[in-house]
């Protein structure tokens, strides 16, 4: 997919701009705090997901004023498609002129890869984390994805409410039965998708990080359960025993303290955990693998190449990494934020946009 254009109107600093891309590499540059890193946002809330900067939808309104809206107009699938966001007092989506009812059925068209320095803390950070990025990734490949993890956060938040009245009232038991009974059931196929996806980013993320370490570590991808099981009735099975034999223990924490929620993914080199053991330069190079493993798995699914927004993340990496990134999406469309745009101009040329003070000041047409 391409994305020709991005309008913006009271959107974080930006009271209004418009900007059409080259099909190759976007270079965004300025100093920072000038509004850089919010186009790569509103380009990313495209995809249905979340903000990657973990924002409320109010902090995404220019300051001062009660709505803002982005639009884009972009190629996918071969068709020309337009999508704009509004957000006030409730978010509205629009798929091509027509009203959705979630921002999520933008994942079936829009198709995204975004790397930022939080994302270098992917490998060494906690759980959660890790379990987002694999949930993300599910969600572009398959949206209906979305609602079970939807259902089964409700289904959480109801069993750990009624975990405060159990253990004065136990004539709930048949209410904290069918609440389990929910989260087995939507548990399990969160389990298996997360599981049959990391299958499938293994063998890409080997690939690339073999490319990357030159051929001297290996590494491998664990999902780290909270039982063992394979099949869909078997981990229903297990999972619903795991929530009985753990309800004493979650009454007295009045948390769920097994389930997908729970669950972790692990990251080895050559054997060893990268979390725990991995040098800067290991845990660095893990996250590049993952983050193009990601890419390629979602070309992979969906039949379309995603675009690639790398947001202040080449000035973290050495000049071989750098080199190593900007090879493997060559032919993709990205978009980069820096301070200074020659850094990336030494590697690769590209249409530049330059930022001050959320306002598009200078704008630099390809090299021919």
């Amino acid at each position: 997919m391409k994305v020709h254009t991005l309008s913006l109107k009271n959107f974080r600093n930006i009271g209004e701009i418009q900007l059409s891309f080259n099909e190759g590499v976007n270079i965004i540059y300025g100093e920072n705090a000038q509004g850089k890193t919010n186009i790569l946002e509103a380009l990313w809330l495209f995809t249905g997901m979340r903000s990657f900067r973990a924002s409320k939808d109010a902090e995404q309104i220019l300051f001062g004023q009660s709505n803002a809206k982005i639009k884009t107009e972009f190629v996918s699938r071969g068709i020309e498609q337009s999508a704009e966001i509004t957000f006030s007092e409730k978010k509205t989506a629009l798929l091509n002129e027509i009203k959705q009812s979630s921002v999520n059925n933008f994942a079936a068209e829009y198709h995204a890869v975004i790397f930022s320095p939080e994302h270098l803390s992917l490998v060494k950070g906690g759980p959660k984390e890790r379990r987002q990025f694999c949930d993300n990734a599910l969600c572009q490949i398959k949206p209906g994805f979305y609602e079970y993890l939807s259902k089964y956060k409700k289904n959480l938040v109801q069993r750990n409410a009624l975990l405060k009245d159990y253990k004065y009232n136990t004539s709930i038991e048949m209410m904290l039965d069918i609440f389990e009974e929910n989260l087995a059931q939507l548990g399990t196929k969160i389990i298996l998708q997360r599981k049959r996806y990391l299958n499938a980013l293994s063998e890409q993320v080997k690939h690339i990080y073999h490319g990357i370490s030159s051929g001297k570590e290996e590494i491998e991808l664990v999902y780290m359960g909270s039982f063992d099981a394979e099949s869909e009735e078997k981990t229903k099975d297990a999972f619903l025993k795991a929530l009985k034999n753990s309800r004493s223990e979650d009454v007295n924490s009045l948390t769920t303290s097994v389930g997908p929620h729970r669950d972790d993914i692990d990251i080895f080199i050559n054997g060893i955990s990268a979390r725990k053991f991995g040098s800067q330069g290991q845990q660095r190079s893990a996250v590049l693998a993952l983050k193009l493993g990601e890419a390629n798995v979602l070309k992979d699914k969906t039949g379309e190449q995603p675009i690639a927004l790398l947001d202040d993340v080449m000035s973290e990496l050495d000049e071989q990494r750098q080199d190593y990134i900007l090879h493997h999406i060559d032919g993709w469309q990205v978009f980069i934020t820096c301070c200074d745009p020659h850094t990336i101009l030494r590697l690769k040329e590209g249409k530049t946009f330059h930022i001050a003070g959320g306002k598009l000041s200078d704008t630099t047409e390809p090299k021919t």
